[in-house]
């Protein structure tokens, strides 16, 4: 019976399976290990071994693991649902901690955040920019409640934070940048005149990065990368002042030649860039979540 569970055994367990040890968990909790080990102790003679131990690692064991996937949604909740206790009254900012992979152009990023400035309930919107599986960690530590990447989640990336739920928003073609004169001289002969020009580029790592190197090696376009710079802004200066030439989503062309003075040389069909939002929870109550998920565009369909 739920009288019968423990919810503050059951959470210290939750982050001893999340951090991988006592140790960093007692550091999290701020409580000494031997407590914790105590506590760890008391949950378990209730449930039945939920670690095997070897030397000083811990191991979920099977009833761990299931445990675990409870914890994970049971405390997914309860985070959101502390919001709603912390903020009553409709009329006070709910705070909304946003993370963007690096690699997500920042219009893009405006673009899939603003339905939810317009969400009909004031957030306090707070903005952060890093690498996905830091993120992703932030994420299920709950000290962000939503992330944008521009790449699908994998298992190696998702590995040790559980259960995640990303959902599919947006998709573009990508296209070619350069500034004027040179973007003016590419667009004839586009896309064989992009072979010989050095590409600047934010994330190697990521899918499209791949299915754009593919696509470069089919059409036998030897484009060699010039410099992998973490911000998308300041890949676009480099490129206004003549550095080489960048990608960016098409749907964004007209911002982007408006705001740094760069002209699009082309557009890659062949190549696409998504988006998705990923949360701790397959249906979110956050306000700024729902409106996020509910202006997405509908996932382009399988060729």
């Amino acid at each position: 019976m739920l009288k019968d569970l423990n919810l503050k055994h059951l959470y210290y367990f939750w982050v001893i399976a999340e951090t991988g040890s006592i140790a960093r968990a007692s550091d999290q909790l701020d409580l000494a290990p031997q407590t914790l080990s105590g506590q760890l102790s008391a949950f378990e003679a209730k449930t039945g071994a939920l670690f095997s131990r070897k030397g000083r690692g811990l191991k979920l064991t099977p009833l761990g693991e299931k445990v675990r996937d409870y914890a994970n949604k049971i405390f997914a909740l309860a985070g959101e649902l502390d919001q709603v206790l912390r903020n009553p009254d409709d009329n006070q900012p709910i705070k909304f901690s946003v993370g963007f992979a690096a690699s997500v152009h920042k219009m893009i990023a405006y673009r899939l955040i603003q339905p939810a400035l317009n969400c009909g309930q004031p957030l306090q919107l707070k903005v952060v920019s890093g690498d996905l599986p830091d993120l992703l960690r932030s994420l299920k530590r709950q000290t962000l409640d939503l992330v944008i990447s521009d790449q699908p989640i994998t298992q190696e990336m998702s590995a040790g934070v559980g259960d995640l739920h990303p959902k599919h928003l947006l998709s573009s073609h990508l296209s070619m940048f350069a500034a004027p004169r040179l973007a003016w001289n590419l667009r004839r002969g586009f896309p064989h005149s992009l072979d010989g020009h050095p590409l600047l580029t934010n994330d190697t790592g990521t899918q499209w990065f791949s299915e754009l190197s593919f696509w470069l090696k089919q059409q036998n376009i030897d484009m060699k990368v010039q410099a992998e710079i973490n911000d998308s802004a300041l890949i676009k200066i480099f490129a206004r002042e003549g550095m080489g030439i960048f990608t960016a989503p098409t749907v964004i062309v007209d911002e982007v030649c408006r705001q740094y003075l760069v002209e699009e040389a082309g557009e890659i069909q062949s190549v696409s860039v998504s988006h998705y939002a990923v949360t701790r929870t397959p249906d979110p109550m956050h306000p700024g979540i729902k409106a996020v998920l509910a202006a997405a565009k509908p996932a382009p369909a399988a060729q």
